[in-house]
């Protein structure tokens, strides 16, 4: 019935062969990879707006050479992601970049913050998405943590079913998002030329406007740039790609640029042209769109596809975190289940875990966007930071023609990038901003940890071919049992495969002295050739007394022979049956594995019945 399930929800397994079908074309790779970034177009204005208007409804104007600083920062990070992709075409971003370049410890922190990153990217985005549907439905509202959580669900079960597919569908929402802001700037700026709306781009009167500092200014303008979230994705998921990879994705990365640039940049100029400040129950957004089309058609065409764009970026996440585990994995930082692929061709652990984290995350916060959003971008400019001060190092030791030039815009990306990361860190750390300062530096030691235990186990396993080779040995065979049977005759049959009977031991526990002498009886009338040895247990234990018969016989044969437990059980048709049975045989064999230097073998006999 579970595999049903399963084909059902996943689909049938593909073959190894059929992994380059699902790379990515240009078309499909845009949406899969850029939503989360787009989706920031829904934010990133409304957050410069709300740091100004604290102050004053005069300081509003800032947000427009505000504005265009982040357009010009997004630029210097849309140029340096498209020399990492080309630098790194086998994809990692940051991590990959700093390892290289930075050393280890550096890869580790860029690598922790773009997991925890894509993380809470899920987590915010499918809140916020559920938001807007609790909003246009009220009745809704006390289901948040639920919808979130189902939300959560259906993402990671179509990511399961295969990266071209997800990509399938969650292409037509994004286009239509990107279709919509293109309208609605358009027709926003054709009202103003016409005349239908009074323009007032004039600065201020003041020189200096009373309260405006520039912290408030650096906080408006850090706050601003969580439209920059997502930015790195491309080149994080650059083996998504069809060949040639690196030129696709960077082509891609460089729509996703200009698109943004004019998104955010139609959206914050039409938001000041139209005097919109933040409203704590209508996004600025709506408000833009309601000042344009009305309350029409157009109108709620934009809030729906908002709320669309919103719960979908958190795909990109189930594109970026199942790549850079792998990577991660590779390198021995993460468990190496992460890089196995599952049956349609997905890093299925990894898009698993993603979602596991993320729903543990949206239940510990109640489903509150306001209060994940602090938790958010830290990650993403630090790990901004680390990849441009990687390259700025990589440009001076290739010292490649051009380099100067280079070096120069990553210089100023990392130093830009660091400034955003500590406002951030300052202005949201009460919020929430130190639960991520606090969990970056124990993952690092967890990866550290695990990076370790790989490498002492490779030490402790590795071998001289030249000089090591087995050595024959005895092996003395213990079976429990607990009466004589099909089972038991079976194992019995097994172990002289193994061994001479003279070296089997078959071990009866019994409980009163009754049991004991009946199954002697019935042993000595059988009789099968190999020895028995009873005990009695006066605690009704198994475990005890069978593993202390254990320690002695394992103190009796040879260093060099081995001691192994042929556990006979049998296996049931239907899984409801075995709850009708004991599970001696599974605490037997969980026992002996992590307790014992011995070898341990299960003796399976299906029933038929």
């Amino acid at each position: 019935m579970i595999r049903e399930l399963k084909r059902f929800l996943i689909g049938r397994p593909m073959r190894s062969s059929q992994l380059e079908h699902e790379r990515l074309p240009k078309w499909k790779a845009l949406p899969i990879l850029s939503s989360d970034a787009l989706s920031s177009v829904a934010y990133g204005s409304e957050a410069i707006l709300g740091v100004l208007v604290a102050v004053s409804a005069a300081a509003m104007w800032y947000s427009l050479p505000i504005s265009l600083a982040i357009v010009l920062l997004l630029t210097t990070l849309i140029l340096s992601y498209r020399q990492i992709i080309y630098a790194y075409p086998n994809g990692g971003g940051a991590y990959v970049v700093s390892k290289d370049h930075l050393g280890n410890k550096f890869a580790l922190v860029a690598g922790a913050s773009l997991l925890v990153d894509y993380i809470l990217t899920v987590a915010v985005s499918v809140t916020a998405g559920v938001a807007a549907i609790t909003s246009a439905f009220p009745a809704l509202l006390p289901h948040t943590v639920g919808l979130s959580v189902l939300m959560v669900l259906i993402i990671m079960v179509l990511n399961l079913r295969g990266i071209t597919e997800s990509a399938t569908v969650f292409s037509y929402p994004t286009y239509a998002f990107i279709l919509g802001l293109l309208v609605l700037i358009g027709a926003g700026l054709f009202s103003l030329k016409t005349g239908s709306v009074p323009v007032d781009v004039s600065r201020p009167h003041e020189l200096v406007i009373s309260g405006v500092t520039w912290f408030v200014l650096l906080q408006a303008f850090s706050s601003g740039c969580s439209a920059l979230t997502g930015v790195e994705a491309i080149s994080n998921a650059t083996p998504a790609f069809r060949a040639p990879e690196s030129r696709n994705a960077a082509n891609t990365l460089g729509i996703l640029g200009i698109l943004l640039a004019v998104l955010f940049g139609g959206t914050s100029m039409l938001a000041y042209l139209f005097h919109i400040a933040p409203h704590p129950h209508v996004t600025v957004l709506s408000q833009v769109a309601e000042h344009v089309f009305g309350r029409g058609g157009l109108y709620f065409y934009i809030q729906g596809t908002t709320a669309l764009i919103l719960v979908l970026a958190a795909n990109t996440s189930f594109t970026g975190f199942p790549l850079l585990a792998a990577l991660m994995a590779k390198d021995g930082f993460v468990p190496r289940q992460f890089t196995m692929r599952g049956d349609r061709l997905g890093y299925s652990t990894g898009i698993i875990a993603l979602s596991v984290a993320a729903i543990l995350l949206i239940i510990a916060f109640n489903g509150d966007t306001d209060l994940l959003i602090p938790l958010y971008a830290i990650g993403v400019f630090l790990s901004f930071t680390l990849s441009q001060t990687g390259m700025v190092r990589r440009w001076f030791r290739l010292k490649e023609r051009g380099w100067q030039g280079k070096a120069l815009i990553n210089g100023i990306g990392a130093l830009v990038s660091l400034v955003v990361l500590v406002i951030f860190a300052v202005t949201k750390f009460e919020e929430g901003a130190w639960v991520v300062l606090l969990v970056l530096p124990i993952l690092v030691i967890i990866f550290l940890k695990i990076r370790h235990h790989y490498d002492d186990i490779a030490t402790e396993l590795r071998i001289d071919i030249d000089a090591i080779h087995p050595e024959p040995c005895g092996n003395l065979v213990i079976i429990p049992i607990s009466s004589i049977s099909q089972v038991v005759n079976e194992s019995l049959a097994y172990a002289r495969s193994l061994t001479s009977p003279d070296n089997i031991i078959c071990v009866y526990i019994g409980f009163d002295f009754d049991q004991i002498h009946a199954m002697e009886e019935k042993w000595e009338r059988w009789n099968p050739g190999v020895r028995l040895v009873t005990m009695r247990s006066s605690y009704r234990s198994v475990l005890r007394p069978l593993f202390r018969f254990i320690n002695s016989a394992e103190a009796r044969v040879s260093e060099n022979d081995f001691v192994t437990l042929l556990v006979p059980e049998f296996v049931t048709r239907k899984w409801w049956h075995r709850i009708l049975h004991n599970q001696t045989s599974l605490l037997i064999k969980a026992w002996a594995l992590h307790s014992k230097d011995i070898v341990v073998i299960s003796v399976p006999y299906r029933l038929k019945h």
